[in-house]
């Protein structure tokens, strides 16, 4: 499987797909090598100057050199940057050592990388029976610890000045005494600056202290006495995993602590582990292209810094629709044809300072096209795109002049004329920005006139007349009644009967896919929150907080009997004394948080549920309780549970039966049960589990008899990827989601999963380009349908103690910089609440308060590179996250701006 890095951006080549618009242009002198942890950006250089030279070409091979001979005209000159990964190997040491005093221990971790490394750790006690940590005693605690929750400690590695045996080694130190209640210490290595993490073959490390404790096969310093372990036990993971030993029904499994729990026998041991950490290089490759008055051919010179045999993958086109063709010969020496779809060009290597080549071409091409090769398996390409290079300056004009402002390869548009390329259902564009007028009557004629035209288009896919008259009578009440908040672009499909008049403190006109349209979610809990038994409770006594904070919305854990603790499982829909408290405790908790005007979201876990009882075969399909159904309701299609119902109109989640929401006595008890719980519990909307496993129509018609305040689905599927790097259009990911939306008909939103998987890739690999899609928008769900976007960074599935898709570590507030400011309904994690975040998250929620920024607000994307993004919201707030310069100033001078809060690599300012 080929492996493809980036050039600034990249995503891998593909025939036939040739980029319209030449890419970014940047100029990197001089030529040479560098080893970067942090990427800075060079200025920008395009030189069209026709300056005189020589020029001498040796026919008999196209590997040409100048010099002094004929007299050529420059057409175009340009430097691309090229940004390429590179591993690193370093060591980790883990190191015990006997203290001061009899029974004292130290233990030493220390990593020789450079970088920025934290220890997470914690311990297991000599009474725990299980596999989860514990925060240690105060007493064990380095310097510098910040606790994480309840359940672990974070220390950074600091660099140290007596070790002279080995360089740069950074490390920390825990004393211990083997006479404690600790019975082992366990722990990982975390990359801030890469959000990476380090374990031991798959697992947490772990030190025993006592013989006898779940999972001790695989324990560090198991071979005591030895002086030195050579690093041969294979590279760390980099992406964390669970501890727990699974046996194959999927049930944890832990050792028999039946018995005496025996101290070890400590011994002191040193153990070294490679470590690799991906670092980056910066190239360049440098293009110039000359016409020889003499023959009258295109000289084409390239030169590069990229160490090894660069192989260039080329062709040439004649007109705009950039197809590649072969040029007639001669060609360059170490050329060769692959597959008659292009050429294949060996650099000359120049001894250690690069390599280049000649290339000559007749009249009658206006491009010259490329990647490049580096070896098997690494490919470089522009932003997505092949290279780019114009053959005539006034192709090279022309090609200038579609660029966007001044450093802008991100093309803005946003243009007044622009049409929807498809239907607005099937696609989920929004109109660009447009001039609305202040009268009423004009908005409604002109959203009239735009739905004729969609409903006239030969793409559409949604036929119904009924459907597309509804479209229509709803946008027009919401123009005629929520003008105040109609500053973004209207969709062209069903938009929701809001309004808000905040000034006047009119009623506010609510629809279940938006809620007021200004609504600020939090999730009330993580994965562990139901270990304390009285989860309800303890959240009861940060309601207030959390309103002062700026909240408006609060998503509270699934409430029913469950297999599983955290309530994903449910068993018995109607108990609702679940781990986190009983039915009255969460009745409390509920009536609390209305005390302090926030709405409250059930999670609803509809599409699977646990059976009470076995059928004749054996199998878990027959339920209980008061919705005692028998297997006519679990789907026919899961090979597990042997349903009698109909097909699934979803994906088959395959740990619990899948619900059959075809039948009708199963929809006739859903709703009255999620009726119920709106009554007598007093939820105001719904928080809906796995919505990919059954049809968005269900769930139109559980929303319609509920009439939530606020609901949304989660929608989760993979982005994607090719060679392994993430593709930079994600639009049919996207579409997946605005699929399930259009399906409810809009009566719930959906958790914007692109957005995320799409800041994960910007923001690990510097790449902030990729927060702009072909038309200059949001890539996300909030580019295409943003009032039914919730934004997320985290919630109890990625992070937490799960960590299954964990948000890049130290860059969460670039996240909420990002989610905070931009339209959509954001939504911000507990955890990240209450921990040292808090200040800069209740800042940033202040400013989108006080600036009313909606879930339906314009954004102006006026950035998007390598290092640094950048847009304006409303024309009220700017915001910019990389490490990369931006100041609104410099775009908007029209504009006074002040800074209302930055923090590491972000910045937002507000209009004054």
């Amino acid at each position: 499987m080929s492996t493809m890095f980036a050039v600034g951006p990249l995503v891998h080549h593909r025939y036939g797909q040739i980029p319209c618009c030449l890419p970014p242009l940047f100029t990197k002198t001089p030529l040479k090598s560098s080893l970067n942890y942090h990427h800075r950006r060079t200025p920008l250089s395009v030189s069209y100057r026709r300056p005189v030279r020589t020029v001498r070409a040796t026919e008999t091979d196209a590997t040409t050199t100048l010099t002094q001979t004929h007299q050529t005209t420059d057409v175009f000159t340009h430097t691309f940057p090229i940004r390429r990964p590179e591993k690193v190997e370093g060591k980790l040491i883990i190191k015990l050592d006997k203290g001061n005093s009899e029974g004292n221990w130290e233990l030493t971790v220390g990593c020789t990388l450079p970088g920025k490394w934290i220890l997470h750790w914690g311990v297991n006690y000599v009474d725990d029976m299980g596999s989860e940590w514990d925060q240690p005693p105060i007493e064990m605690r380095p310097t510098g610890s910040i606790p994480v929750k309840d359940y672990a400690i974070e220390t950074p590695l600091k660099l140290s000045s007596k070790e002279q045996k080995v360089e740069n080694l950074q490390r920390v130190k825990i004393e211990f005494s083997s006479n404690s209640s600790v019975a082992a210490i366990n722990f990982v290595l975390k990359d801030e600056e890469t959000g990476a993490w380090y374990q031991h073959k798959g697992r947490d490390f772990k030190l025993s202290i006592i013989d006898c404790l779940p999972g001790n096969r695989e324990t560090i310093g198991s071979k005591k006495g030895s002086k030195k372990w050579p690093g041969a036990l294979g590279q760390l993971s980099s992406m964390i995993l669970k501890s727990e030993v699974v046996d194959s029904d999927g049930i944890e499994r832990t050792d028999d602590l039946m018995g005496t729990n025996q101290r070890s026998t400590l011994k002191s041991f040193c153990e070294e582990h490679p470590i690799v950490k991906e670092a980056f290089v910066d190239n360049s490759v440098k293009v110039s292209v000359s016409t020889c008055p003499e023959t009258e051919k295109k000289l084409l010179y390239m030169e590069t810094d990229l160490p090894g045999d660069v192989v260039v993958h080329w062709g040439v086109c004649k007109d705009d629709g950039k197809n590649w063709e072969i040029p007639a010969e001669p060609l360059p020496i170490k050329t060769t044809n692959f597959k008659n779809k292009a050429l294949r060009t060996v650099l000359q290597r120049k001894g250690e300072e690069g390599a280049s080549s000649l290339f000559t071409m007749d009249q009658g091409f206006v491009g010259f096209l490329f990647v490049l090769k580096l070896h098997e398996n690494t490919w470089l390409n522009c932003m997505g795109n092949d290279f780019y290079v114009p053959l005539s300056s006034s192709c090279a004009l022309e090609t200038l002049s579609t660029k966007s402002q001044s450093e802008g390869f991100i093309q803005n548009v946003l243009s007044d004329t622009e049409k929807s390329e498809s239907s607005a259902i099937s696609r989920g564009d929004a109109l660009p920005d447009s001039t609305i007028s202040e009268y009423t009557d004009e908005i409604i004629n002109e959203i009239r006139s735009l739905v004729t035209g969609i409903s006239s288009e030969k793409k559409r896919k949604t036929k119904s007349k009924e459907t597309q008259e509804t479209i229509l009578q709803e946008i027009e009440k919401l123009a005629a009644e929520a003008y105040s908040i109609f500053r973004s672009p209207i969709p062209t499909f069903t938009e929701s009967d809001v309004s808000e008049d905040i000034e006047t403190k009119s009623p506010v006109k609510i629809c279940s896919g938006t809620g007021s349209g200004f609504e600020i979610l939090c999730q009330g809990f993580n994965w562990e929150s139901h270990k304390s038994g009285r989860w309800y409770q303890e959240l009861q006594e940060k309601a207030a907080e959390l309103a002062s904070l700026g909240f408006t919305v609060v998503w509270l854990p699934p409430p029913t009997e469950s297999i599983s603790p955290e309530g994903y499982m449910p068993k018995d829909l109607y108990n609702l004394n679940s781990r986190y408290g009983s039915v009255d405790e969460l009745k409390t908790l509920v009536k609390k948080f209305h005390e302090v005007d926030i709405k409250v979201l059930g999670d609803a876990v509809l599409n699977h549920r646990c059976a009470h009882y076995q059928n004749q075969n054996g199998v878990w399909n027959i339920f209980g309780g008061r919705l005692n159904w028998d297997d006519r309701a679990v789907v026919a299609d899961d090979p597990h549970f042997q349903g009698r119902g109909n097909k699934s109109s979803g994906d088959n989640f395959h740990a619990a039966p899948n619900i059959d929401h075809s039948q009708n006595f199963v929809r006739k008890d859903l709703k009255e049960w999620l009726c119920w719980l709106r009554k007598d519990i007093g939820y105001d909307g719904w928080r809906l589990d796995y919505v990919r496993g059954f049809w968005g129509g269900y769930v139109k018609d559980y929303m319609d008899v509920t009439e939530p305040y606020f609901a949304v689905g989660e929608y989760w599927d993979s982005l994607s990827y090719s060679y392994g790097e993430m593709d930079h259009n994600q639009d049919a990911h996207r579409q997946r989601i605005i699929d399930w939306i259009n399906a409810t008909s809009g009566t719930a939103g959906a958790f914007d999963v692109t957005t995320k998987g799409i800041l994960h890739g910007a923001l690990e690999r510097c790449e902030y380009w990729r927060l702009s899609d072909e038309k200059g928008k949001p890539p996300g769900v909030v580019g295409w349908w943003p009032s039914r976007a919730v934004t997320f960074i985290e919630n109890h599935d990625t992070g937490s103690t799960q960590g299954h898709w964990r948000f890049p570590g130290g860059k969460e507030m670039q996240g909420y910089a990002y989610i905070l400011t931009h339209p959509g309904t954001p939504s911000v994690f507990y955890d990240h609440i209450f921990s040292h975040l808090h200040p800069e998250i209740s800042a940033l929620i202040s400013v989108r308060t006080r600036n009313k920024i909606s879930c339906r607000s314009t954004v102006k994307i006026t950035k998007a590179e390598r290092d640094v993004y950048a847009a304006i919201i409303d024309e009220k707030v700017a915001v910019k996250i990389g490490p990369g310069h931006y100041e609104p100033q410099h775009q908007h001078g029209n504009q006074n701006w002040s800074l209302a809060k930055e923090g590491r690599d972000y910045k937002v300012w507000e209009a004054s």
